[in-house]
């Protein structure tokens, strides 16, 4: 059916890797429980870097996905994604042939693309020389990796690319591929990110950039999105990957609905390559923008998923950001950083998120702000502090704002015919 010349798109499929869970039920489970994945690192030796402690994925195995050659031609990035998007894959009942390919895409954003590979390879280069580099190094350190291989396994022909706009990344996969079916580009698309960057590099940089928190002797109540005692995000790593579908296609197949997207938005601060627009003037634009777009008041409104990175300027200017954008209703929603349980994810954490506003549609439960205690004054919206809290929601916002000026909305609603 069409609206203004424009199809609706449903959310068929869900499929996520994190650092609480294998899979969505699992790690909603983790979440409403208010269970952290965040510990020390065991990749590799923290022991001479500021941080010492991520989000990292535990007993991940690739072979329960994929055989072993093929995961071998895979940075962990790319299995990563491989695996949330078969299990999207099930979850949706979807199976790609001859009839749908050619209308089937696949868009995967990230940040930092194939850095665990080319760490490794790098290491070789200075041991021994150019003449060990792996040949499939070119084509699995590229940014577009991972919806190539997801695009190669599931044999979906459909429009087939990799965003990167940092922490905004996957929610832009996420809002393209939103707007390539409603405008008839396709009629099914695998969105969503993917990312591995607990690596030695990634946290020395952002070390350097005084992003990360240092709170070394209690690594699981280190990130404090919105708290006063606030020093920093916690990396984490993993994969989330949606099915979105023309509803007329869906209803064709008779699959269930698990949420309705209604709106996007996205823009730049063109202020500075780390710190946000001051006041959150550019969030504050996208917001209006995504609500303008959905058709939506701010009272329409049941749950905000924050960005919520716990970096001292971003909570403030996301909380100045929701004020200006909701004005009194901002202080009647409820609103999650589930960075404080995850860790930043960069690329992949606005797809995570979305997934969180979507569950939360179909559970009537909004997961906690872990480790807000003591509360920043400037800080002073409902963050469901601590405890999971049962809400009716039928329509949610997802916020993902990047280094960079990348400020991006979604908009998810429970579908009603």
């Amino acid at each position: 059916m069409l609206e203004n010349n424009h199809r609706r798109v449903v959310v068929t499929g869900l499929g996520v890797i994190s650092p609480v869970g294998l899979t969505v039920a699992d790690m909603w489970d983790a979440l409403i429980a208010g269970k952290s994945g965040v510990d020390y690192i065991s990749h590799f030796d923290p022991a001479p870097f500021e941080t010492k402690f991520a989000a990292e994925i535990k007993e991940f195995n690739p072979i329960s996905y994929v055989t072993r050659k093929e995961a071998h031609r895979m940075d962990r990035f790319t299995q990563f994604a491989v695996a949330a998007s078969l299990q999207a894959a099930e979850s949706a009942g979807l199976t790609i042939d001859n009839g749908n390919a050619e209308e089937t895409g696949v868009i995967i954003g990230n940040s930092v693309c194939g850095l665990f590979e080319v760490a490794e390879q790098l290491r070789l280069l200075d041991e021994v020389g150019p003449r060990r580099i792996s040949p499939i190094l070119a084509p699995t350190m590229t940014g577009d990796a991972a919806p190539v291989q997801v695009s190669l396994l599931l044999g979906a022909k459909g429009p087939n690319y990799s965003p990167s706009s940092a922490c905004s990344s996957s929610s832009d996969s996420i809002g393209q591929a939103y707007e390539i079916i409603r405008n008839g580009g396709a009629r099914v698309m695998f969105a969503g990110g993917t990312e591995a960057p607990v690596i030695p590099i990634c946290i020395a940089a952002f070390n350097a950039a005084r992003a990360l928190s240092a709170k070394n002797d209690r690594p699981q109540s280190a990130c404090r999105p919105f708290d006063a005692e606030r020093d920093g995000f916690v990396l984490g790593e993993g994969a989330a990957v949606i099915v979105l579908e023309d509803l007329g296609y869906a209803l064709e197949r008779g699959v269930p609905i698990l949420a309705e997207i209604i709106g996007y938005s996205a823009n730049s601060d063109a202020f500075h390559i780390t710190q946000p627009s001051p006041n959150g003037e550019g969030a504050t634009k996208a917001l209006n923008l995504a609500l303008k777009k959905a058709g939506l008041s701010p009272n329409e409104v049941d749950y905000i998923n924050a960005h919520g990175s716990a970096t001292v300027l971003n909570d403030v200017t996301e909380t100045h950001a929701i004020k200006s954008a909701f004005g009194e209703a901002a202080y009647r929603i409820p609103i999650s950083a589930s960075k404080s349980m995850l860790g930043h994810l960069l690329g992949a954490s606005g797809a995570v998120e979305a997934i969180i506003c979507i569950q939360a549609i179909n559970h009537g439960m909004v997961p906690p702000t872990l480790n807000l205690t003591h509360p920043d004054p400037e800080c002073d919206l409902d963050y469901v502090p601590n405890e999971a809290r049962a809400v009716e929601v039928t329509t949610a916002v997802s916020n993902s704002f990047g280094f960079g000026g990348h400020n991006s909305v979604l908009v998810f609603r429970r579908y009603s015919e």
